[in-house]
């Protein structure tokens, strides 16, 4: 059974294999609303707006919130400051680290229901497990970045998590910290597999901060991967990413 809505501005598309109440997904994404109503910058009455308008302090704030603005912070540390939720202009923006973080969660909700093999994908952070309606493990392809129609590598994550970030659907959406009037024109795609999605997510919104430098970053963490691909459509992949791809 598969399902796509649009939720968190974005398509979401979740697929359990077998036999499934429907109610499962309403669960989903009942779930995927709410993280939308509470972290988006867009929307004046969530609480990130709240926060962000000083009407409420650190002390009120919800678990979930402090969860995510405590793991933002961890990655702050993680990565040198190439990933910094807060804005140049002084508010604070976790879009770049509560996708994955919500596509983990909402993975995990499927798993405590039972199901072993699923599939959730939101805008690209995608999080499986088990095997799909084949009975073969799950593959994902990688989109040209130059060519939506195109898929230039497929994958199979095998149970990581999987984000990609860049510039080629939303624009300059993502900055460098160190320098946030500067233009991120070195790198034009980064698909990154990890333990899970979030961790996924985290390092590939960071890794692409850093331009071309990233790919030698992630090359240095431990059970991350990447596939980069530069604005001239060549790719470079760290030394692990073959193990994903399948013969």
């Amino acid at each position: 059974m598969r399902a796509t809505r649009i939720q968190m501005g974005m398509p979401v598309t979740v697929e359990v294999v077998g036999s499934a109440d429907p109610a499962v997904f309403d669960r989903v994404f009942d779930y995927f609303d709410r993280i939308d109503r509470k972290f988006s910058t867009y929307r004046s009455d969530s609480e990130i707006s709240a926060i962000n308008a000083g009407a409420l302090d650190e002390a009120s704030i919800t678990d979930e919130m402090r969860e995510v603005l405590a793991l933002a912070e961890i990655t702050r540390e993680e990565t040198g400051g190439y990933f910094d939720i807060r804005t140049p202009e002084g508010k604070l923006d976790p879009s770049g680290i509560v996708k994955g973080w919500a596509v983990r969660n909402a993975a995990l909700l499927l798993a405590d229901a039972g199901f072993g093999d699923f599939f959730v994908d939101a805008g690209g952070d995608i999080q499986s497990r088990g095997k799909n309606a084949s009975h073969t493990g799950w593959t994902i392809g990688i989109r040209s970045p130059f060519r939506a129609e195109e898929i230039i590598k497929v994958i199979r994550p095998q149970g990581s998590g999987v984000a990609t970030s860049g510039t080629y659907v939303r624009g300059q959406h993502i900055y460098n910290p160190h320098a946030p009037a500067r233009a991120i024109d070195d790198i034009v795609s980064l698909t990154v597999i990890a333990a899970d999605v979030c961790e996924a997510d985290r390092f590939a919104t960071a890794a692409f901060a850093m331009g071309r430098a990233g790919i030698a970053f992630l090359e240095s963490r431990p059970g991350v991967e990447a596939y980069a691909v530069w604005p001239d459509g060549r790719a470079t992949m760290t030394s692990g990413f073959e193990a994903f791809v399948p013969c």
